[in-house]
């Protein structure tokens, strides 16, 4: 795939005349073409105008100020990375500029190495993000397997198998314990065919009542039984042309079993209290949790049933059982409800995804992405080993001094504060020094410092920062 290559660029955005001179300097030099504006209001215009590959902005200007500047530019191009500069190197400037998105900031006056290589650095970034944006693309034009998640062999044989039969008109089985993904598969399966435009319908069949089963499978008559008041045409007419995912196929009734098995044979049917013979053409995807050659021995599901329906067979693993996996689901959740709570995507602690990564999760995908929905919206910026209540066991939860009031967050709260405070003053207010002692990113620490106010103790943003 030939990638697109961006032209190096950069806007300048500064109200003094003699910073964009120095800082036009700076980027001609490195082999940037530059554009000068002298406030927020002319970089809008200017970003829109000319698409610079990364922004450089100072954050106090007349008309309109750098933070409102770069909001308004960050939710329009989200993709161009923005470098604020500020002579008033408040902590709090810095932390509202980093959790609105800034790529990084400098504090004037700036040495020139520094901005040369920040400036690259943002830069090399945009590339890399336009060159996954253009691989997206190309996967989804051929191939959408996107929504498969995973890099273990058991996920590269799913790829594999997923890649051969999704343009057949073959019977799928999925099978695999209950939350680990079967649903996805199915669904990519669908999106990757030749089916794609016409409608996938999902089946329950766990869910439904034996009653009313056959009725919403294969649709009933007017009049056909009580209640019957109009005609209405089943699941599988609405799913024609397209695919039918039959999702807990271990509890369909042994008498729709038949019904179903005509189906797969003949792609006939007739409608409850009806005697029109309806043909249809759907692909069957079926999923199970349960053991189906157990439930053939034991008489509550058919053979021939199982042997047509197990044309393909795939089994999805366990989430206990592709570790690997975890760190990739760990990224698509948090994401995902970040975008969803319409929130700044937090980061997660080294020492949190170790603990995701040691959970047995009985619940599988499902239950990691619970875990996580509840983390993004209760996190302040950082998911920690605190905003996973109930995964650390007993025995190694750290011994500290414990509040005597308060609720659980409020406790936990102060405790987490005790710990940033201690550190700092190990570190004589270092922030680098405390953040790599703590094992976290120095944004992190800095979210942290901000979230407990102490910032103002002498612990905080003046503090010394030279290694």
């Amino acid at each position: 795939m030939q990638t697109a290559t961006l032209t190096k660029s950069v806007l300048i955005v500064d109200d003094q005349l003699t910073v964009r001179q120095l800082l036009h300097e700076v980027a001609r030099k490195a082999g940037y073409d530059t554009w000068l504006a002298e406030n927020g209001l002319k970089a809008l215009e200017m970003t829109r105008e000319c698409s610079p590959s990364v922004i450089i902005m100072d954050i106090k200007m007349p008309v309109m100020d750098g933070l409102e500047a770069f909001r308004l530019i960050h939710q329009e191009f989200p993709e161009i990375p923005v470098i604020l500069m500020t002579a008033y190197g408040t902590l709090d400037t810095v932390v509202e500029a980093m959790k609105m998105g800034a790529f990084d900031y400098l504090v004037k006056p700036s040495n020139v190495n520094e901005l040369r290589l920040m400036l690259d650095r943002a830069y090399q970034m945009r590339c890399m993000r336009a060159e996954l944006a253009e691989l997206r693309n190309e996967l989804k034009k051929h191939f959408q397997l996107e929504t498969i998640i995973g890099k273990s062999p058991a996920v590269q044989s799913i790829y594999k198998v997923v890649g051969r039969v999704a343009q057949t008109n073959a019977t799928v089985l999925i099978t695999g314990e209950s939350g680990s993904g079967k649903e996805v598969i199915a669904q990519t399966i669908h999106r990757n065919s030749t089916r794609r435009d016409n409608p996938f319908i999902k089946v329950n069949c766990g869910a439904l009542p034996e009653g009313l089963m056959e009725s919403e499978l294969f649709g009933h008559e007017k009049g056909a039984f009580t209640g019957a008041v109009a005609k209405k045409p089943g699941r599988f007419e609405l799913a024609n042309g397209g695919t039918m995912l039959l999702d807990e196929i271990g509890e369909l009734p042994l008498a729709l079993q038949v019904k179903l098995l005509r189906v797969l044979q003949e792609k006939t049917f007739e409608r409850v209290g009806g005697t029109e013979t309806i043909k249809v053409d759907v692909r069957i995807v079926a999923a199970t949790n349960r053991n189906l050659e157990e439930r053939v021995q034991q008489g509550l599901f058919r053979a021939d049933l199982f042997y047509r329906l197990k044309v393909v067979p795939i089994h999805v693993p366990a989430l206990r059982e592709r570790v690997e996996d975890i760190p990739a689901f760990v990224d698509y959740f948090v994401r995902r409800y970040a975008d969803e709570a319409h929130v700044e995507v937090p980061i997660v602690s080294p020492e949190a995804l170790k603990l995701l990564c040691r959970c047995p999760w009985p619940g599988n995908v499902r239950e990691l992405g619970n875990v996580l929905e509840r983390a993004v919206i209760l996190s302040q910026g950082v998911i920690d080993v605190m905003d996973l209540p109930g995964l650390l066991p007993a025995e190694e939860l750290p011994v500290v001094a414990v509040p005597e009031s308060g609720t659980y967050r409020e406790q936990m709260h102060r405790v987490e504060k005790q710990i940033i405070e201690n550190a700092l003053r190990q570190n004589n207010g270092n922030r680098v020094k405390t953040a790599k002692a703590l094992d976290i990113s120095r944004r992190a620490l800095l979210y942290k410092i901000d979230e407990h106010g102490l910032g103002q103790t002498g612990l905080g943003p003046d503090a010394q920062e030279i290694e």
